[in-house]
């Protein structure tokens, strides 16, 4: 019998400082047509480090701000939060719903959008129409924020020339790498063109690594214009002493079973089919184990399909998100798609031990053979990997505290700030 609890304690690793979330701001959210014609005056709150509040202006640009929880905007809502809290004036505009994923940070704006074909939870903004053109320029930002290539960034990039205003684009997301996974390869050259050209046309770029960086570079950016902004991790949400096998039994774990994780959003292009494909190799193999799905999306029937013994727990959040990621044994992350890797980094610092795709995201978070392991982004490859872990317990247990270790390192404030030091020399211009 393979045993597979992994016994963890609070002294097993480093002892990492736990800052709480600053409740977000006052929410308002306009449609088009009703902006208020009176913007708020600009606040001059001290930041926290007692330096003088910023003269920052800033307005944000996000193609889904909350309409649906991904990576993006969970870091764009800490910004903007952070901006707040240095003193800055923000004013968010995106497509907004009904029912959004959860409430926003600062003061939202909504924009003319539709619904995407065959992804109707996202929408995508059809540009600026006028009203919202004049609600920006009543705004009167000295910084523009762009976060997606799509019709309503341009616009803003458009409108920034118009007005002078330095434009800052952030980089989340490696669109190109969609079209393979749609079936759309012979428009993957037409999309790197429209990509390059929407990264050229802003004044700096913000890299999550040096690996996108990199990739920016090849593109035809300058390396001038580029800055890091990194991720960081909420060390309550996510950390080893989260780990709870009574929830386990809970769900119907026996305890001589091994938990692969996979969580994030249930989309193709996150690679479920070749996680599934993983699962089955290693079954064949003998091992007894039994997958952990955490999250939802719209190919979440077909994940279902591919593995129908799996749990699924859906949407989880908060303690509950933490408690699922430090209970399993290992995370699978087959994505080749991010241009971070927040999975990995979530899991790292829950004590997991992280396979992951061979990628830059995750070569900027994770030493092979010390805080995680790295394979070609194919099941074989990965089942290889994994089957190392369930035959060394040993092994396993010290990726898992490397991993640890290394994801103490990302904490937000700082990374936040250097944000604030691109606007900052971009305004100053």
């Amino acid at each position: 019998m393979i045993c597979i609890t992994m016994k963890i304690s609070p002294a097993d690793f480093p002892r990492a400082d736990v800052s709480a979330r600053r409740p977000g701001p006052s929410v308002q959210v306009r449609p088009i047509g009703t902006a208020d014609p009176a913007v708020p005056a600009r606040r001059e709150r001290p930041a926290n480090d007692g330096t003088p509040a910023t003269r920052m202006r800033v307005a944000l640009f996000s193609g889904n701000y909350n309409c649906v929880r991904d990576g993006a905007n969970r870091a764009l809502n800490r910004l903007v939060d952070h901006l707040l809290d240095r003193g800055a004036e923000v004013r968010v505009y995106s497509p907004t719903i009904a029912e959004p994923a959860f409430a926003p940070a600062g003061d939202l704006v909504s924009v003319p959008s539709v619904p995407i074909p065959g992804r109707s939870e996202f929408r995508v903004a059809l540009g600026l129409p006028r009203s919202v053109r004049a609600d920006i320029e009543r705004f009167a930002p000295n910084i523009i924020h762009v976060s997606a290539p799509d019709l309503l960034g341009r616009g803003a990039q458009k409108l920034a020339r118009q007005l002078d205003v330095p434009v800052v684009a952030s980089l989340h997301t490696r669109f190109e790498t969609y079209f393979d996974y749609y079936g759309l390869g012979a428009l993957r050259g037409l999309g790197e063109w429209h990509l390059r050209r929407f990264y050229q046309a802003s004044d700096r770029v913000l890299a999550p690594n040096a690996a996108s960086a990199d990739s920016l570079v090849a593109m035809g950016v300058a390396r001038e214009d580029i800055a890091i902004w990194g991720r960081g991790i909420d060390p309550a949400a996510f950390s080893p002493v989260l780990r709870d096998l009574g929830w386990r039994r809970a769900l119907g774990y026996r305890d001589d079973e091994i938990v692969p994780l996979f969580f994030g959003r249930l989309v193709i292009e996150k690679g479920i089919a070749v996680f599934a494909d993983t699962v089955r190799l290693l079954r064949e193999r003998g091992y007894p184990l039994r997958p952990l799905i955490v999250g939802t999306g719209p190919a979440e029937a077909r994940f279902r399909t591919l593995l129908p013994d799996a749990v699924f727990t859906g949407h989880l959040d908060g303690r509950a998100l933490g408690c699922a990621v430090a209970s399993a044994d290992v995370l699978i992350n087959p994505s080749t798609t991010e241009a971070f890797g927040n999975v990995n980094l979530e899991a790292m610092a829950s004590g997991l031990a992280v396979v992951s795709a061979d990628v830059g995201s995750a070569q900027a978070l994770i030493a092979p053979g010390r805080s995680g392991m790295l394979t070609p982004a194919s099941a074989p490859e990965l089942a290889e990997a994994v089957g190392q872990l369930i035959e060394r317990p040993d092994l396993r247990f010290s990726l898992a505290r490397e991993a640890h270790v290394a994801a103490s390192g990302y904490r937000w404030p700082g990374i936040l700030d250097q944000v604030l030091q691109s606007y900052s020399g971009l305004i100053a211009r």
